[in-house]
């Protein structure tokens, strides 16, 4: 049973498209509103800046991508996603040890963010009730005063042509300098919000690499050590049997001038990685693109479940609520839940929109607050980083940095990390008393 005749998305990113796949069971149509021109490929997007540089899918985000794709993972892989298995073919170095390497039961599927979307807007094209405008700026709300509700939105095309489209429920899906945050603040409604400074860089380029019978790994990942180390780096193979490789640095702490050069002053960044192992591969590398560049000065949570007169019709989803340090991979699996959430509460026919629209609010909470705080307790190791910090900060950073130095030597705490890190598992999965005591004997005969 359909709830009402028409929805309409606000950015057509990952979010807006994980949005649109849940609400064509429940609405008659669905319209999509993207600022982008219609991709011709899988390739990049200007209005995803972030698109060009390592993305990956968490085992939760992967699982709820399938249960809201069926046959996605497939079409990934038959069209040269690299498949591995997610502990044999990662070499992970992270605060000084390796992690441990075994064949394990979870798999990961390596592709540029390009490609995921790629196949994501192909299904949501054959979604017969689901229409994707492109080229199409959202500029302003139809607003009823009176009833503080939103009924629609107000569009500009690439032909300077305005209109007006009236829908049953609006979903703000355009990232964190959304409509709504600048709309709701120009009519002084208050949106308390969490902000931490981590001046965060990313440079990426795209190699390939020459053979090597030797390379027993499809990720290599080596993380800085905080406080002292800022810089880290990953090289990723990816579709086309080609390779992504990043650098990220904390507090700018990489200078963007000397690595903007040449592809000489990209290699160079490897040498001041903790290890070398990147530099070994980058130096034979042939480059296949430029550098592309994305910076996270902060990162916020916007807490829209705590706005007191949020318009009625009006929902947020995705990197409009929280932008997520994006460092930890985590960013498109919690759209993932968000998603997942929101199709259970639309199911329950029992509530109104707006009793839907509130309860998800509430929902995306509870999504966001664990990975929020891991994500802090990690960006607060450096003394530079601004923003407000959780209560018993130094005692969660003591040990989740002596369960990462277990992930090195203890299979079963490294599997427990890792289902913990890949949102299948709750941190306090991590507070079982066996983790304790060994945590508490390696403190103690260290």
């Amino acid at each position: 049973m359909l709830r009402k005749e028409k929805a309409v998305i606000i950015g057509g990113g990952i979010s807006g498209k994980l949005a649109a796949r849940v609400l064509s069971d429940f609405f008659q149509e669905v319209i999509i509103l993207e600022r982008d021109p219609e991709p011709q490929g899988p390739v990049p997007r200007k209005g995803t800046p972030q698109g060009e540089h390592i993305h990956a899918l968490l085992f939760a985000g992967a699982n709820g991508l399938e249960e809201l794709f069926p046959g996605i993972t497939e079409k990934f892989n038959a069209s040269g996603a690299v498949k591995i298995n997610s502990t044999q073919d990662v070499a992970w170095f992270h605060h000084g040890v390796w992690k441990l390497r075994f064949v394990g039961d979870y798999t990961t599927i390596l592709q540029t963010r390009p490609h995921l979307e790629w196949h994501i807007e192909q299904y949501i094209k054959s979604l017969p009730n689901v229409t994707i405008h492109y080229s199409q700026i959202v500029r302003n709300y139809l607003y009823i005063e009176e009833e503080n509700r939103i009924t629609g939105v107000e569009i500009i095309d690439c032909s300077d042509s305005i209109r007006t489209i009236n829908a049953d429920l609006i979903i703000d899906a355009s990232g964190v300098s959304s409509l709504s945050s600048r709309w709701l603040n120009k009519r002084e409604v208050h949106i308390p919000e969490e902000q931490v400074k981590i001046d965060l860089s990313y440079f990426t380029k795209t190699l390939q690499l020459p053979d090597n019978r030797n390379r027993d790994w499809a990720i290599k990942l080596v993380y800085p050590n905080p406080p002292l180390e800022k810089i880290g780096g990953g090289i990723s193979k990816v579709e086309g049997n080609r390779y992504l490789v990043t650098f990220m640095g904390y507090h700018n702490e990489i200078n963007e001038k000397e690595i903007l050069k040449n592809d000489n002053g990209f290699i160079e960044i490897a040498k001041k990685l903790p290890k070398l192992d990147i530099y070994q591969e980058l130096k034979d590398a042939t480059a296949l693109s430029g550098t592309s560049i994305y910076r996270v000065p902060n990162i916020i949570w916007r807490r829209f479940d705590k706005v007191n007169n949020l318009p009625t019709g009006l929902l947020l989803i995705g990197d409009t609520i929280c932008r997520i340090d994006p460092f930890f991979g985590q960013g498109m699996s919690i759209a993932v839940l968000e998603a997942l959430a929101l199709k259970k509460l639309l199911t329950n026919h029992n509530q109104t929109n707006q009793q839907m629209i509130e309860t998800f609010h509430q929902q995306a909470v509870k999504i966001i607050t664990p990975i929020w705080n891991m994500v802090i307790t990690e960006d607060f190791r450096y003394p530079a980083t601004i923003g407000k910090k959780p209560a018993g900060l130094s005692i969660q950073q003591w040990y989740a940095k002596n369960i990462f130095l277990l992930s090195s030597q203890n299979q079963d705490i490294y599997n427990s990390f890792i289902k913990v890190m890949h949102l299948l598992s709750p941190t306090s999965t991590l507070m079982h008393p066996r983790i304790i005591k060994s945590v508490l004997k390696r403190t103690i005969y260290k």
